[in-house]
């Protein structure tokens, strides 16, 4: 017999970045009670991590529960699941999905549903999940309210949502302010009938359904996540389908490979506000942390020992990037103290991403110190090198590639789909870039704000080092989101990078005598007293070649007075490349060196006669 939980309810916030998701969720935290009068608030308390922070995304989906008590009823408990809004987390967005009963899609008023939103909305449409809709931002100077809602409508009819689907309640809220409303703003502001979040509570308690369960069955719990206690080791995040668990009771467990085997649940934890607190027992619906169980993955099941049925298997998204990763094989290895260089070091740091990160594959390269490591993403590649690197890996790391696919016998790469909004004066400039990289315009939209938005079609590799240039064409005023789309038949040969390298021919210290000449040859990535070996790249030459250069060059000392001793000559500031852009410059034969202190770019093959001969058998073959 079939019987629901009226006191809990499971959602996920899902939105592009940077629409105020998490400020929302900070709000909802704030208004639910979930902080005591002494504790000190923090913005943005579910992005954790340093780099969440720091790059204001969220990476990993993170849960927590709100008390929220009507003002007529029970108490209920409201379980949120803050997704990733970038594509690039994919495997995160589909496990909090599995997690949940509902959604609630955010959307800015001004700028209205982007690539991410639609990559996150298909997921949940797909699994049938309702949806709240909620345009945040309503307050903006430049909010276009109407036309947003008009733009969601038709982005639900463009991924074949049906009439029930199309059928959604309509919130308009200020995140920061933590204020929401069932009425539509008329001059920017939310109207008077609220001011709290209250409207988003009882519309979530009205759309969102409570958990399902058969009552009597068996236990069946799904492990969505992983985390680690210093204290309990690994914990499995779960959500319980059916039966109840128990602390200290005996389980069995259905593993990926199709084996089971009995394992004991030595501790039960549940999250109330964002601390998980021990807990004797939990019912169909609750989502727990489990400990005891050193080696479970995500996707496995604990079920009841006397009749152990599994769940299916959570399925993410096929990568679509690659990189090499190996260990550091410059000159300058193992100058950083305390750094991890060897290959078991790396190795045992890879394994250890993968039984958290199910979006990630990790083959092995004909070399025995390095790996081939597959991603929805350069951004989730990234952001992994970074992460190795803050724990004082030392690292070389490949040009990112795209992963192909065989079909009807064709060989087929992914195509994204690139939204941009830029002022209307740079068009030209895009669509020449663009044009270069095989890119094919679909949708232009004139907002006759002096903005443009468009919409192309473009294999992913000709995304690979386009955001840099994209930001020097437009003045940095340019935004530029994509999301997969489809794979297509291979686009043929892509020239993303016309310029050439300036790579040193030696090894020594940068001189200001020797980058006062060469700065008229390029653009120059060090400063002085940088320490360069041969084969490192310095600089990006304005030509097309590449240029050997001598930047260690020292200025003779003589007893002459010069003519010109008075006059001071300028050294241009240097470029300063983060790790993304080094990664984006990169051409095929050459691959960036990851240190603790520093990020390089260099040559695959260091020694310049060496690269010489190869470059005139390439000529000859040519």
């Amino acid at each position: 017999m079939q019987k629901t939980r009226p006191d809990l309810r499971n959602v996920a916030i899902v939105a592009h970045v940077d629409h105020g998701k998490t400020t929302l969720v900070d709000a909802m935290l704030r208004q639910g009670g979930a902080f005591s009068e002494r504790a000190e608030l923090t913005d943005r308390v579910m992005d954790s991590g340093d780099l969440e922070r720091e790059k204001g995304i969220t990476i990993l989906a993170k849960n927590t529960a709100i008390r929220y008590v009507p003002v007529e009823g029970e108490p209920v408990t409201i379980n949120i699941i803050d997704t990733p809004g970038h594509a690039d987390f994919g495997g995160e967005v589909e496990r909090g999905l599995t997690m949940v009963d509902g959604v609630i899609l955010l959307v800015d008023a001004s700028e209205g549903p982007l690539p991410q939103t639609r990559f996150v909305l298909r997921k949940a449409l797909k699994a049938r999940l309702p949806i709240i809709l909620v345009i945040n931002k309503v307050d903006r100077p430049d909010a276009r309210i109407s036309e947003v809602v008009d733009e969601t409508y038709e982005l639900f009819l463009d991924l074949d949502a049906d009439e029930a689907q199309i059928e959604f309640p309509i919130i308009y809220a200020c995140a920061r302010d933590g204020v929401a409303s069932l009425l539509k703003p008329e001059d920017g502001k939310v109207p008077d009938d609220s001011d709290s979040l209250e409207p988003l509570f009882r519309t979530l308690l009205d759309t969102i359904p409570a958990p399902v369960y058969t009552e009597g069955a068996p236990l069946q719990a799904h492990v969505t996540n992983l985390d680690a206690s210093p204290f309990l080791g690994r914990l499995a995040l779960c959500r319980v389908r059916e039966g109840v668990i128990r602390k200290g009771q005996t389980a069995a467990w259905c593993k990926t490979d199709g084996t089971t085997s009995t394992v004991r649940v030595s501790e039960l934890l549940m999250t109330d506000g964002l601390e998980r607190k021990p807990a004797d027992s939990a019912g169909p619906g609750d989502i727990i942390a489990i400990a005891g169980i050193p080696d479970i993955m995500i996707g496995e099941t604990l079920a009841d020992p006397e009749n152990p049925v599994a769940l299916p298997l959570i399925t993410v998204d096929e990568p679509a990037i690659s990189m090499v990763i190996g260990t550091n094989s410059s000159p300058l290895v193992g100058r950083v103290k305390g750094a991890k260089v060897t290959a078991r070091m790396v190795k045992d740091r890879l394994d250890k991403e993968l039984v958290g990160n199910v979006s990630l594959r990790i083959l092995t390269t004909e070399r025995p110190d390095a790996w081939e490591v597959q991603g929805r993403g350069e951004l989730a590649l990234a952001i992994l090198v970074e992460q190795m690197r803050r724990e004082n890996y030392e690292l070389t790391v490949g040009k990112p590639q795209v992963v192909t696919r065989q079909i009807d016998g064709k060989t087929c790469e992914p195509v994204e789909r690139l939204t941009i909004d830029s002022p209307e004066e740079h068009m030209g400039a895009i669509t020449q870039l663009l044009a270069t990289r095989k890119g094919r315009m679909e949708q232009y939209t004139n907002h006759n704000t002096g903005w443009i938005r468009m919409e192309w079609l473009i294999p992913a590799r000709g995304l690979i080092g386009f955001r840099t240039e994209f930001l020097t064409e437009t003045r940095g005023t340019g935004i530029a989101h994509h999301v997969f789309e489809t794979y297509e038949p291979w686009f043929g040969e892509l020239r993303t990078r016309n310029n050439g390298s300036l790579v040193a021919d030696r090894t020594g210290v940068v001189t200001s005598f020797a980058m006062l000449n060469l700065q008229e040859r390029g653009q120059l990535f060090v400063e002085p007293t940088t320490e360069v070996y041969e084969g490192m790249i310095v600089g990006e030459n304005s030509r097309a070649d590449d240029m050997d250069v001598n930047i260690t060059k020292e200025k003779k000392l003589t007893n002459m007075r010069a003519s010109s001793s008075d006059e001071t000559e300028k050294v241009i500031p240097p470029r300063r490349l983060s790790l993304e852009q080094a990664l984006e410059f990169c051409r095929d034969d050459e691959c960036v060196e990851v240190t603790p202190a520093a990020v390089r770019i260099r040559k695959v093959v260091l020694d310049q006669t060496q690269r010489g001969r190869m470059a005139a058998r390439r000529k000859h073959q040519g």
